[in-house]
């Protein structure tokens, strides 16, 4: 249950108030810097799309193993929202993800980093559509490069 909605509830309004997106990503927000992944599973429909540089997850089950794996890659991992649109869906977000590369981070061209024990600071944004308290889409948006030359890339020359 939503925090908006138990809070109608207590309350004791009859009609049981709706979420906004906003509302429901910054749970999941709240159960991702917690580390805790069932919570983050219970805020996706069972047929949510989660779409990152990494690939699709389809259905909760993909999305929680996504979760799972940035979180063994990072296990001190903290997203912290900075900028929210002004839209009631889909909810746009800004934000920075922090944390120190521990174990192994699949790499958008399917190959798995092992761990470096650099720290990271990656600005990123994530788009979600709610339907029903649920994100059923969850697009996440995030400079690539950024992220491998703080994990120690070596930059690629072009020829000239």
């Amino acid at each position: 249950m939503s925090t908006t909605r138990g809070a109608a509830e207590a309350r004791g309004k009859g009609a049981v108030e709706m979420s906004t997106a906003h509302d429901v990503m910054d749970e999941l927000f709240r159960a991702f810097n917690d580390h805790e992944l069932g919570q983050m599973g219970l805020h996706y429909s069972p047929s949510a799309v989660l779409v990152l540089p990494e690939g699709v997850a389809e259905g909760r089950e993909q999305i929680v193993a996504v979760y799972e794996q940035h979180l063994t890659a990072f296990p001190d991992a903290r997203l912290t929202p900075w900028y929210k649109a002004t839209l009631s869906d889909p909810a746009v977000t800004e934000w920075m993800l922090t944390g120190t590369h521990m174990g192994p981070f699949l790499l958008p061209c399917g190959r798995y980093l092992e761990g470096s024990r650099r720290q990271i600071a990656v600005r990123g944004c994530c788009v979600a559509h709610v339907e029903d308290d649920k994100v059923i889409t969850h697009q996440v948006y995030y400079d690539q490069l950024e992220l491998c030359s703080q994990l120690g890339f070596p930059r690629v020359a072009t020829a000239d």
